[in-house]
């Protein structure tokens, strides 16, 4: 009997995927490819992946489409989209949809493999998808994803766009260190002129509004050379 993770790869590159199954069945991954949505959809139903890869530009039935017809099927196999397609709006729309994480192209198979095994552990613990989630909760922090507000103590946070995003993601991906060039790459458009320090102003600004002391975080906590993690108790709403 087959106990390997079975992993789909969805994308009409040919090289790519031939290179990516071959790393990924390296690791011990069982991995099946599908040359464009409409092949893809047809493969979910005799191969049953644990998890999908999904290019977002492709003929017949392009990424977007094809995460749509999945959840509205009510098929909760998580969702990784790869794309070369750098709008920021293109990257939330994926995560709307219910996408469980973004990877851009070209791929940095490291990066690959962890935002696989992370997205893994999080379905396999029995967490709802991110599409389902409408609400987090820790402590005395809520965060409304459809309103997109927060509130602390019942109280509504005054928190920029940015922040609201940069917290949603954070306590969506409880307990893993998100380096700063993660947040860069998951919720800012790569063509706009900022700097990695962005990120850490909008920290800042979280911790003002949340009233958490970094020397003692009961919500943010910094990882010297690496990023930030989310390491309050985390429960969802779906």
């Amino acid at each position: 009997m087959e106990t390997r993770t079975r992993i789909l790869l969805v994308d009409d590159d040919s090289d790519l995927t031939r290179r990516l199954s071959r790393f990924l069945e390296r690791y011990g991954y069982h991995v099946a490819v599908a040359v464009n949505g409409r092949d893809g959809l047809d493969q979910i139903r005799s191969f049953r992946p644990h998890l999908i890869l999904l290019d977002i530009l492709m003929p017949f039935i392009n990424g977007h489409a094809f995460l749509r017809r999945l959840r509205e099927g009510k098929n909760r196999t998580p969702v990784i989209m790869l794309t070369t397609v750098d709008a920021i709006d293109d990257k939330l729309l994926a995560f709307s949809a219910g996408a469980d994480d973004y990877i851009n192209k070209p791929i940095d198979r490291r990066e690959l493999l962890a935002r696989i095994e992370a997205v893994l552990r999080r379905t396999q613990a029995g967490q709802a998808p991110v599409s389902e989630i409408t609400e987090v909760i820790s402590h005395n922090l809520r965060l409304k994803r459809r309103a997109q507000i927060a509130y602390l103590d019942d109280k509504p946070l005054n928190l920029s766009r940015k922040a609201f995003q940069i917290l949603e993601y954070l306590m969506l991906h409880r307990d893993e260190v998100i380096t700063r060039e993660r947040f860069m790459e998951v919720l800012w458009d790569i063509t706009a002129d900022i700097g990695s320090r962005a990120v850490d102003w909008r920290i800042a600004e979280l911790r003002r509004e949340l009233g958490d002391n970094p020397a003692e975080p009961r919500f943010i906590q910094t990882v010297s050379g690496q990023g930030y993690r989310f390491i309050g108790p985390v429960e969802v709403v779906s």
